[in-house]
């Protein structure tokens, strides 16, 4: 069979090879997504902005996001993982660039969204991608490592903001985000279709000539397929309507809620975070050089995860770093000095983001190939509403003066809340196939039935 053979392979240089081309297009979102974050406190004093018009510039990326997250997983379970993920990646370099020409403030906003479609596009679609390529001993740690790449565009950000923006200015910072545009290429040349996708879409000639490929790479001896059908469905059966049925609903609630949470808290506190800091007085460059050191602490974050996700399990790995996601935000809003800032904002680093890791593992491995990428794209949809919502709620607490304190006691609660709704409501998936995740479940709920 197909898969079986698939999730035999060795991990080799091409399971690397591919997560370091779609790790790339991930650094590069996530550059383009911290670049606004620095670049705010900048443009607020250039254009005299109010804080609630910078809670929208910040928002109206994530309502871009949200609506490509959604179009981006519906139309890959039909066109093909690495279709969509090439044109999500293109879009938004094309609308980076323009951001670079923005003329003034309405201009910007309309840019800002379509970098966010493009972004929101290709997220869950490389997720999907890697998930269904990564043999399922070592997939949560290939997702999280994967998600890593995001810590390393946050650096990069923080670096541009860092070295740049004071001396060039902020035009200059986001014609640096056109620069994935180049790397369309890449993807062309390197990325193969998914396997089960082709196999959903009944091209199991295809599907087969990509695993005999990869065999020869990894040096496994080449046998001949027979003719057995393969047992994937057909694709015919997606539907919106199959993630709110047995016994998908109860996953779907457990993950709108849980991304809708971690969007919201995240984009809340990275998205003001400069501007959040730069407000207890520090100096735009000393400013950015705190967040510059807090943004290195997602790195060991990221590895921790991906350490423990194969060994402490996907649920009780994401449960423990949203708890203490929130117990760091908490003593962030208490932070009295610049160390304790640091510190505090380090650890939230550190958590939130092995968090994140966690979560784009666990979100495909919850719904069978012919709707995961439907499914994984509304989730993340869903949870960009979360992500709009925060940075506008930040800039009205701030205007109404709320306080520093305020804003992060509520993060923390967020944080906490969505803790607990993964240990109430999630499943464990680690180290199991793909396909066979629903079908244990299935049979275990038959024999509930029988007894």
């Amino acid at each position: 069979m197909v898969l079986e053979r698939l999730e035999a392979l060795p991990v080799g240089s091409f399971h690397y090879k591919l997560l370091l081309v779609t790790g790339l297009g991930w650094l590069f979102d996530s550059m383009d997504t911290g670049l606004i974050a620095f670049i705010l406190p900048v443009l607020a004093k250039e254009w005299q902005l109010a804080p609630g018009q910078m809670g929208l510039i910040g928002s109206i990326g994530l309502i871009g996001m949200a609506l490509g997250a959604v179009v981006s997983g519906t139309i890959a379970d039909h066109l093909g993982r690495k279709k969509v993920f090439s044109i999500t990646v293109l879009l938004y370099s094309i609308a980076s660039a323009l951001c670079a020409v923005s003329w003034n403030y309405q201009s910007l906003l309309i840019f800002r969204f379509l970098v966010g479609f493009g972004l929101g596009g290709e997220l869950p679609v490389a997720a999907t991608l890697v998930s269904e390529y990564a043999p399922s001993r070592v997939r949560g740690r290939f997702i999280v490592l994967l998600e890593s790449f995001w810590g390393l565009g946050w650096i990069a950000a923080a670096c541009i903001a860092y070295f740049f923006i004071p001396v060039y200015g902020w035009r200059m910072a986001f014609a640096l985000g056109a620069v994935p545009a180049v790397y369309v290429f890449l993807i062309r040349l390197h990325m193969p279709e998914s396997v089960r996708y082709l196999l959903s879409r009944g091209k199991v000639e295809e599907a087969r000539n990509i695993v005999i490929t990869l065999e020869r790479k990894l040096h496994v001896p080449v046998l001949p397929f027979n003719d057995a059908v393969e047992k994937l469905p057909p694709a015919t059966t997606v539907s919106f309507r199959e993630l709110w049925k047995k016994p998908y609903m109860k996953r779907t609630i457990m993950l709108w809620l849980v991304w809708f949470g971690i969007n919201f808290s995240y984009y809340g506190i990275f998205m003001w975070l400069p501007s959040l800091v730069f407000q207890q007085g520090f100096t735009v460059v000393k400013t950015f050089e705190y967040v510059l050191i807090m943004t290195l602490a997602q790195l060991p974050g990221y590895y921790c995860a991906a350490w423990l996700v194969d060994r402490l399990g996907r649920k009780y790995t994401l449960s423990v770093f949203l708890l203490f996601s929130g117990v760091a935000s908490y003593f962030f809003g208490h932070a009295s000095t610049a160390a304790a800032l640091m510190m505090w904002g380090s650890v939230m680093s550190f958590f939130n983001l092995g968090a994140w890791g966690v979560l784009y593992t666990y979100t495909p491995e919850q719904y069978p190939t012919t709707i995961r990428a439907l499914g994984s794209g509304w989730a993340a949809g869903f949870g960009r509403f979360g992500g709009m919502a925060a940075p506008v709620m930040v800039g009205v607490m701030i205007g109404h003066s709320f306080g520093f304190g305020a804003v992060f006691y509520m993060f923390a609660f967020v944080f906490i809340a969505v803790a607990a709704v993964v240990m109430g409501l999630g499943i464990e998936s680690k180290q199991r196939d793909l396909e066979s995740i629903t079908a244990v479940q299935n049979r275990s709920k038959s024999v509930k039935q029988t007894l």
